[in-house]
């Protein structure tokens, strides 16, 4: 009984190390990413506290387990946790959908904060300088002095073109 309780303690300081170590990891290969992108600061801390919350639950999974939580009940325990989540999402598709393309905006995209950009629609002429990308919407100010904001997961959808930076 002794030695399990001195070897989960060891695991569970192994945990923590590993967490703090991932923390500082991920802290500064977004912040050098995003420098060397130009990505404003706003976004980068969305793009930092999503990956904080995923390192966090995947430590806290592993503390639990380490401590005697038997996986059968975890897993069951998790499987109702992510059904009840599964409808409140469907139900709030825009949401996950909005903040995950907020993500794939911040990685992969060219178009920055300042850039003048048209939004390909054959029904709406969104054409306007990026004011500001957050976790949901980008914002737009026209020529005309208008302010338009669109959920990030249209500007996905979308074809873009950067007409001048």
């Amino acid at each position: 009984m002794k030695y399990n309780l001195i070897f989960n303690t060891i695991i569970s300081g192994i945990i923590v190390i590993t967490l703090i170590l991932s923390i500082q990891f991920i802290k500064s290969g977004v912040k050098k990413f995003s420098i060397s992108k130009g990505i404003d600061k706003n976004r980068r801390k969305v793009i930092l506290n999503a990956s904080y919350l995923c390192i966090y639950l995947l430590s806290g999974v592993l503390l639990a387990l380490t401590w005697g939580i038997k996986f059968n009940e975890f897993s069951l325990f998790i499987s109702s946790i992510l059904a009840v989540l599964g409808v409140g999402f469907f139900a709030q598709w825009s949401l996950l959908s909005n903040l995950t393309s907020s993500v794939i905006l911040f990685f992969y995209h060219p178009m920055r904060i300042g850039d003048k950009i048209k939004i390909i629609d054959k029904d709406y002429n969104w054409t306007g300088t990026v004011v500001d990308i957050t976790g949901f919407y980008v914002f737009l100010r026209t020529d005309l002095g208008e302010n338009i904001t669109i959920p990030t997961s249209l500007v996905l959808q979308r074809g873009i073109e950067i007409l001048k930076e």
